[in-house]
């Protein structure tokens, strides 16, 4: 197992330095109730006493209940802001103004909620000189499971080289709250919801793969057409240089 201790130390003066190169005021991140965003408002706290995290229900009811609950848990074990946002409505006006322009496919529809969320951490980050702490880890950032200017955007992120394996250990480490350990990952951006399901391979696939190469042609075929299709995810917008 690494060395978590250390893992930690680094992590949060690599925070702070951020921090105090962008004078900035403090750190907002999007706190959904699941591992990675609770490690990441762990770590971000640790570094910056001055760190919110915004709860952002939109539509899905797993939003409101459990992942809720869980959310608010993480903050008040380790002594974090909470703000809710509910972003239901908003999210019903975007498809109702949307709906005279397009038929919208159910990927489209779905991307929806990480967007606005995105744009609501921006919103309050602007207003208070905060930088936005990202929350993806190692295993979805391989596999383009985020969305595109959506859960991917933010201005750093502590845990990209983390696979969900290692965030996992870094929470039992962290002695965080049994029930986001437990369940099961999910973007909760509808009812029923999972990772591993709407991929169709597990994340002990994934990490076992990225870890040491290793695969069954099954779990190989998936993870490989995941990873090349959402190349574009990885890279800015290409953009047109004169010669």
């Amino acid at each position: 197992m690494r060395d978590y201790q250390k893992e930690f130390d680094s992590r949060v003066a690599f925070i702070r330095s951020l921090v105090a190169q962008a004078h900035s005021a403090g750190i907002i991140y999007g706190n959904s109730g699941g591992k990675d965003c609770t490690l990441v408002g762990i770590l971000c706290k640790a570094a910056c006493d001055n760190t919110v995290g915004v709860v952002m229900p939109c539509a899905s009811s797993q939003n409101y209940g459990r992942d809720a609950d869980d959310a608010i848990a993480a903050a008040q074990q380790y002594g974090i802001e909470t703000r809710r946002v509910d972003l239901t409505a908003a999210r019903e006006a975007m498809l109702s103004a949307l709906s005279s322009a397009v038929d919208m496919l159910p990927s489209s529809t779905a991307n929806i909620a990480p967007r606005l969320r995105m744009t609501t951490l921006y919103a309050i980050a602007g207003s208070e000189n905060r930088l936005v702490a990202g929350t993806g880890n190692r295993s979805e950032r391989y596999m383009g499971y985020f969305t595109k200017w959506g859960d991917g955007a933010c201005d750093f992120n502590p845990i990209a080289d983390l696979t969900v394996r290692e965030v996992y250990e870094f929470l039992e480490f962290l002695k965080a709250p049994r029930s986001i350990i437990e369940k099961a990952p999910s973007a909760g951006l509808f009812e029923g919801q999972t990772d591993e399901k709407e991929m169709g391979v597990s994340y002990a696939a994934i990490d076992e793969y990225l870890l040491s190469g290793t695969a069954n042609d099954a779990d190989r075929a998936v993870i490989d057409r995941y990873h090349a299709a959402s190349a574009h995810k990885m890279r800015m917008p290409t953009v047109y240089e004169a010669e």
